[in-house]
């Protein structure tokens, strides 16, 4: 059983920054689930330095402890977890680094351990999808962002942040008919930017009418559309306002507080997810470590998820 340090015992400052303190241990063998960096960040369009947005996140998740008083659970009673240290990206080859994500992650999903990415920038996604695929077919995406991600392409690239999804859906990596997206708001090219992922066959929630409907019923809708597909969860950390996670390389005004943020992801329980990813940390503008607080919160409730489902499948 892999479980953190005990921050009681040893203090916070002691030893190697992982994730939550855990373990940093490749290993397939009584591992549940594996945090595991994917630092690229060369398909970004603006601000770049995504790529140490990992060990950003890890600096600041020596904090988290392991029970969760909101879901009332103690993750470690249920799962045993290991930081699994980062994916080996080729900077500026993004064709290559995805060859390397899938790689890396089929051992990993062969063995029904429950993945948790952190970026890197969005583009990753992709590369995430495919191995999924590999694994279980066509997935939910459950999507929470300020952007859409569906683009077709950037100065003429088809391959950025931008327009993860919309390649995902080319390559059947996504069941869109399960799929739902959450979060989009900012100026826009035209009303395409939100209806060619209509199109596509996403549902969209923007911003605007997630404020309108409430959230709990955005929470509702998310859990209808979904149902009993399994489903990957890809948070970017844009999703949240800009006041609460200022580090990030195209935040968008009028988002969630990172208390909503996370209530988002603490009302996926009970779905059938096989694997998270969480982009965009971008440590140089990042005021205060705002942004890796709440990175690691979100990546904490998260893996409560994964022991929720431990500890009620296993009742």
């Amino acid at each position: 059983m892999y479980r953190p340090k005990d921050s009681s015992k040893s203090p916070r400052f002691v030893g190697p920054r992982t994730f939550m303190r855990l373990e940093n241990v490749r290993t397939t063998e009584d591992v549940d689930f594996a945090v595991i960096g994917v630092p690229f960040d060369t398909a970004a369009s603006n601000r770049t330095g995504q790529r140490y947005g990992p060990q950003h996140i890890r600096d600041f998740s020596v904090l988290l402890r392991p029970y969760n008083p909101d879901q009332d659970i103690n993750i470690f009673d249920y799962c045993s977890g290991v930081d699994y240290g980062d994916i080996d990206v080729i900077p500026g080859n993004i064709h290559a680094t995805y060859d390397n994500i899938v790689d890396s992650l089929t051992p990993v999903l062969d063995n029904d351990i429950t993945p948790v990415m952190m970026g890197g920038d969005h583009s990753i996604s992709l590369g995430h999808l495919r191995a999924f695929h590999k694994k279980y077919g066509p997935v939910a995406l459950i999507h929470f962002d300020s952007h859409g991600d569906t683009w077709d392409n950037y100065f003429g690239e088809k391959y950025m942040h931008g327009t993860p999804f919309r390649r995902a859906v080319e390559e059947g990596l996504i069941d869109t008919e399960h799929s739902i997206q959450v979060g989009m708001r900012g100026p826009l090219y035209g009303p395409g930017c939100i209806e060619d992922a209509r199109d596509l066959g996403f549902e969209v929630i923007t911003m605007r009418e997630a404020r309108k409907m409430g959230f709990d019923k955005v929470s509702e809708r998310i859990r209808e559309r979904v149902g009993t597909a399994k489903a990957f969860v890809s948070y970017d950390i844009d999703f949240l306002d800009p006041a609460y996670a200022p580090g990030t390389g195209t935040p968008e005004v009028g988002g969630p507080t990172s208390f909503e943020g996370l209530e988002f992801v603490r009302n996926l329980r009970g779905l059938d997810i096989k694997g998270f990813d969480l982009v965009e940390v971008l440590p140089t503008y990042d005021s205060g470590e705002i942004t890796a607080v709440a990175a690691s919160s979100v990546i904490f409730e998260m893996i409560s998820l994964i022991a929720i489902q431990k500890r009620d499948s296993s009742s």
